[in-house]
């Protein structure tokens, strides 16, 4: 059992290298094919037990500070779900731009599922938190199992996949995008031919809502144009975030440095490298070793 009064955890952002849309179901959801890579920039929760019956949270971004945000939701599903609320105070410290599909918000969630497990002493393992993380959003299971991975169906089947060390420029625009508003778009592209995960990396690879989202937000498009003159860019998700791979960090960030003065409109950036492994698990795994009875 844990004697954990307090928790620190990273929720890291992903990119979705490619993303193609197979097919609409009965649902209304779509099937899609991606691959999400992992970085090593992102959110950090802190977690501490406060002895009282209430769930408080707090956050650098005030808009984020209401009862419907999605690590709350997640305190409360896991609450529900287990049967146990101890009064925790969280507090999140937003680095990730909102509606920019790194999954900002799932990651939060994931990692909020992942801390509370443990300092609630739940005791469900991953599969069942996974399970849980589906219903609050279709990629929180990936940043829950903590693996950069290939990934089908509504994006919760997950097969993990080594990918090769690259560094990540990713350029966020001054809009948000609204997700339900791609998906549900007339103009959509749905019939992508499905893949072989053997087939990756492969050429041809695209992500199916980019050319919509340029189309309604033209801040996006905006952004690919200018990147596109140093690399390759691509949206991530639904956007409005988009990035270019690079060999190192110094040629990611001397790009980076070229955008406060020279990108169209108000742009954000960062520089992140993309890697395999969840810095959540590895953390846990330390905390675990060091107060888990």
């Amino acid at each position: 059992m844990s004697s954990l009064k307090a928790l620190c955890l990273p929720a890291p952002a992903k990119l979705n290298l490619f993303l193609h849309i197979t097919g609409r179901r009965a649902d209304g959801y779509h099937n899609l094919q991606t691959v999400f890579q992992l970085l090593d920039f992102g959110d950090t929760l802190t977690f501490a037990l406060n002895g009282k019956k209430e769930i408080t949270f707090t956050c650098n971004n005030s808009s984020l500070e209401n009862p419907d945000n999605l690590v709350m939701q997640a305190a409360k599903l896991l609450s529900d779900e287990t049967g146990i609320s101890l009064g925790t105070d969280i507090t999140l410290d937003k680095r990730l731009p909102l509606g920019g599909g790194v999954g900002g918000g799932s990651s939060d969630a994931a990692t909020a599922l992942l801390a509370l497990n443990l300092l609630w002493n739940c005791s469900l393992d991953i599969e069942a938190l996974a399970q849980l993380g589906l219903r609050l959003g279709a990629d929180v299971p990936v940043f829950i199992r903590g693996r950069s991975s290939w990934a089908e169906d509504v994006g919760e089947s997950l097969q993990p996949i080594d990918l090769p060390e690259r560094w990540y420029l990713v350029l966020t625009p001054n809009c948000e995008v609204s997700t339900e508003e791609i998906f549900s778009h007339s103009q959509l592209t749905r019939n992508t031919y499905p893949i072989k995960i053997a087939a990756f990396p492969f050429p041809g690879s695209k992500n199916d809502c980019q050319t919509l989202v340029s189309s309604l937000y033209p801040p996006v498009q905006k952004a690919i144009d200018w990147l596109s003159a140093y690399a390759q860019p691509r949206m991530t998700g639904t956007g409005a975030s988009i990035f270019a791979a690079f060999e190192s960090e110094a040629e990611a960030r001397q790009v980076m440095e070229q955008v406060p003065e020279r990108a169209p409109g108000n742009i954000t950036a960062f520089v992140a490298r993309g890697i395999n492994s969840s810095p959540v698990h590895q953390a846990l795994s330390e905390i675990e070793d060091k107060h888990v009875l």
